[in-house]
């Protein structure tokens, strides 16, 4: 059983420019992610929590774009545009599990920010690397279970209709327009997966930001002040621009799902997201831009 990704255009110049595109786009992702990766792992000084965080979240949105990306490449070129049942199963399962992990690593990323300016005097001894290394497995393990839960919960049904999905990929919420015999109770297990994966990591970082906020203002000197607020500014950022994103997407009710508008606003958390993080910590952050420096002057001069 195959499904139908309707979203491509069946124009061939249509076809090929949305490959070329896509295909940019992906370039500058991979070089972005692995210019921090790379930055990271070659500098010394970077080894610390908060860029070990940094480093494992470009992992796993490389990860999570590899997921969709190159079937969407594929995709757009063929003349029969489809994807088996298996594939269309083991693509949102990567998906959504490697997305839920990348809500909470910011998560994770904001809860450093707290201790680092919260308990500045205790940051090493409860942000042990072991610590670290547990955080990090634990968001991957939490977004592969609610991943597992969300599959189950739109594949377990059947099917009904033309097998035509108006995106392009396989997504939760145009896979589970097409099935049948939906009961409230899986629409709320979906819903409450979606909470689960979104809204409680946010509500964890607004918590954080919350102490950070009333420590900031307990701090006497502006340029301190500023120093502090600066050192959370690039974390915000993708905050905002994940959750902007995420949260109009999966946490509203199925009956408000608006085909093209979707589609539109998943390309830019599909893409755009992991295009414009590496940007923004490598802009706002002046340890970054001078690692990034040394690892592109290193290979352009080598």
């Amino acid at each position: 059983m195959d499904f139908m990704l309707l979203a491509f255009p069946t124009q061939p110049e249509c076809q090929i420019l949305l490959f070329l595109g896509i295909s940019v786009i992906y370039a500058a992702i991979i070089t972005g992610n692995v210019l921090i990766m790379v930055a990271i792992w070659g500098n010394p000084h970077l080894h610390t929590p908060m860029y070990f965080f940094l480093g494992n979240l470009s992992v796993v949105e490389l990860c999570y774009t590899a997921a969709v990306v190159p079937q969407m490449l594929l995709t757009s070129l063929q003349e029969r545009k489809s994807i088996t049942f298996r594939s269309c199963c083991a693509q949102m399962f990567f998906f959504i599990g490697l997305g839920s992990a990348d809500c909470f690593l910011l998560a994770i990323m904001a809860y450093d920010r707290y201790v680092a300016i919260c308990k500045p005097l205790y940051y090493t001894l409860i942000m042990t690397q072991q610590l670290c290394i547990q955080l990090v497995a634990a968001s991957l393990l939490i977004g592969f279970l609610i991943s597992f839960i969300l599959v189950w919960l739109v594949f377990h049904l059947p099917f009904c209709g033309e097998l035509g999905i108006e995106h392009f990929f396989c997504d939760v919420p145009p896979v589970s327009k097409l099935t049948s015999n939906k009961t409230k109770l899986d629409e709320a297990g979906v819903f409450l997966s979606g909470i689960t994966a979104i809204a409680v990591p946010f509500i964890l970082i607004c918590a954080s930001y919350l102490f950070i906020a009333v420590t900031v203002l307990r701090i006497h000197s502006a340029d301190s002040r500023r120093k502090t607020i600066s050192t959370c500014s690039s974390h915000l950022a993708v905050v905002a621009l994940q959750y902007g994103c995420c949260s109009f997407m999966y946490l509203r009710p199925s009956s408000s799902f608006s085909p093209k508008q979707d589609q539109m606003l998943s390309m830019v958390y599909t893409l755009g997201t992991p295009l414009l993080n590496p940007i923004i910590y490598s802009l706002r952050n002046r340890e970054m831009k001078v690692a990034l420096r040394k690892v592109i002057r290193h290979r352009i001069f080598q």
